[in-house]
């Protein structure tokens, strides 16, 4: 039995509320809501939030048969929105002085936006798989959804990289290794496009606390070359005792690895096998043997 969602617009409050989720972008929006006008009617009409407003015109067609909409889809229906409201309500207080309906349209999209969003919160509310569990966590500081989220990653069922991600982020001061292990998967798994730069630091964070600090410094410099923040490389190399010649090296390992995740050939990579391995134990010198009296 397919599953209508509501759309809240000026035209009825009983429109069903299709699925967001990603299809070709090079479809034009323009014709989507010339054929299909009930996707775009609770949405403004100039170009302000455009790549906002097209997210969710392409989604809501690419589901606008689906019988079944999956938590996966309901997510990425409620972040959207999340995504448009908080730009809608920006354009909102722009005000047109000659153009005085256009302020007024964006008013009544941003009030529409907001009740879409909230509707869909409370139709989800009762959802328990790992997608909506998250959210109702995230979102609303569900205890109880937090919980089962990591049941769910506990007992395998969670698979998608980005919550496991999210997984090792929650354990990354709480489990370092676990931690450790998730992100070394999300990182064998997940397309470039959808890498979030933050988890090379979150990953870092784990070797440092393991004291594996070469690739905590490796982890580092990899973000802070992605991102291009300025940075110290004196308190960089601190963290290696100042050892510049190692430094060289992590930073050759640095490049290496955010070539790798681009091109996506990271799960066969060296840098991939160098980052699994565990730390040789250094041998220490035992403390001598007593010596008993019979023996002097």
């Amino acid at each position: 039995m397919r599953r209508n969602l509501v759309i809240i617009t000026s035209f009825s409050l009983g429109m069903s509320f299709l699925g967001l989720i990603g299809c070709d972008n090079g479809r034009n929006i323009q014709s989507i809501c010339k054929n299909n006008p009930e996707i775009c009617a609770d949405l403004h009409k100039d170009s302000w939030c455009l790549a906002e407003k097209t997210k969710i015109i392409q989604n809501r067609y690419a589901l606008k048969d689906s019988e079944i909409t999956t938590g996966k889809q309901l997510y990425i229906q409620l972040t959207n929105l999340e995504d448009y409201s908080r730009c809608i309500e920006l354009a909102s207080g722009v005000q047109h002085i000659i153009h005085t309906e256009r302020t007024a349209d964006r008013a009544r999209a941003f009030r529409l936006s907001n009740q879409n969003l909230s509707l869909l919160q409370e139709q989800t509310r009762e959802r328990q798989d790992p997608f909506m569990s998250y959210y109702q966590w995230t979102r609303f500081g569900d205890t109880d959804a937090l919980a089962r989220f990591l049941a769910l990653e506990n007992t395998g069922e969670i698979t998608d990289p980005f919550l496991l991600a999210q997984v090792a982020t929650y354990y990354s001061n709480r489990n370092a290794i676990k931690a450790q292990q998730l992100y070394l998967k999300v990182f064998a798994e997940i397309p470039f496009d959808d890498f979030d730069v933050n988890w090379l630091l979150g990953l870092a964070s784990t070797y440092r606390q393991t004291q594996q600090l070469d690739k905590a410094y490796m982890l580092t410099k990899a973000n802070l070359l992605l991102t291009q923040q300025k940075y110290s490389e004196q308190k960089m190399i601190a963290l290696l005792g100042g050892d510049k010649l190692l430094a060289v090296e992590l930073d050759l390992k640095a490049q290496t690895l955010i070539d790798s995740l681009k091109n996506d050939s990271y799960p066969l990579s060296l840098v991939k096998t160098w980052l699994e391995s565990q730390p040789v134990a250094t041998k220490t010198n035992s403390p001598p043997l007593p010596v008993h009296s019979d023996e002097k």
